[in-house]
């Protein structure tokens, strides 16, 4: 019916003690109280009030712009539809004409995916390098929003030591620069249970075997950096004479 009256409910948690006044400020409010549920130590008010009609211009107002939005979506739904034709037209043309198509260049995202971090296009993984504590939460933070991408850096076997039982596979301790054992600057890079053909030996002279102190380009994948060890896990891709 056009006159029938809709509520809208609140409901209100009081400390005994207080009901009367909230009761009261409810009431000034337009609220009628209709259950009270008193506790222990708290009471449960339960209150209603007369939805307040929307007026007549507004509802006029919300249909109109109702009809317009409509309108404005077939338009631009019709001319994306448009765009589409052309862009899958154009996708055949090049298709055809064996040209790539201009929507098939790389986005930035990816190429950013695809780059291989230095310490010369990447400002933080230059600062990490430099930094004397091996348990810095900076290496957390990098190795978190990098994990799997590739890194590049001039660095130096630490330590070498068979990893358990095996005697031709190792666990590598690397650091940046050159000072091998001596090195007290940047994360302590671990390779772990690895061979030496795992490292992927390149360069003009390839050495026959491999130790502490010799030099290398490293390239590889960021592991896990964890933090109860203060070890930064990397997984070899190529390591190169210098």
């Amino acid at each position: 019916m056009a006159d029938e009256i809709t509520y809208e409910y609140k409901t209100v948690q009081t400390v005994r003690g207080t009901d009367g006044l909230v009761i009261s400020k409810l009431q000034k409010d337009g609220w009628e109280l209709v259950e009270q549920a008193p506790g222990m130590l708290r009471s449960t008010l339960s209150f209603r009030r007369p939805k307040k009609p929307l007026p007549l211009l507004l509802i006029g107002t919300a249909a109109a712009f109702l009809v317009i939005l409509t309108i404005v979506i077939g338009v631009a739904s019709a001319l994306s539809d448009g765009g589409e034709q052309k862009n899958a037209s154009d996708e055949s043309t090049a298709a055809a004409s064996g040209k790539p198509s201009a929507t098939s260049t790389p986005t930035a995202a990816e190429s950013a995916a695809t780059e291989v971090i230095t310490p010369q296009n990447n400002p933080e993984f230059a600062a990490l390098l430099l930094k004397a504590d091996t348990c810095d939460d900076a290496n957390l933070d990098f190795a978190t929003r990098n994990k799997g991408r590739t890194i590049a850096f001039d660095g130096s076997i630490v330590n070498m030591a068979p990893h358990g039982d095996y005697a031709t596979r190792y666990d590598f301790l690397l650091g940046p620069g050159d000072n091998g054992p001596k090195t007290g600057v940047g994360p302590a890079f671990k390779y772990e249970d690895v061979n030496i053909f795992d490292l992927k030996l390149t360069g003009k002279e390839i050495p026959a075997t491999v130790g502490a102190g010799d030099r290398f380009h490293f390239v590889a994948k960021v592991g896990e950096f964890k933090a109860n060890q203060c070890l930064f896990f990397l997984d070899p891709v190529s390591t190169e004479t210098r």
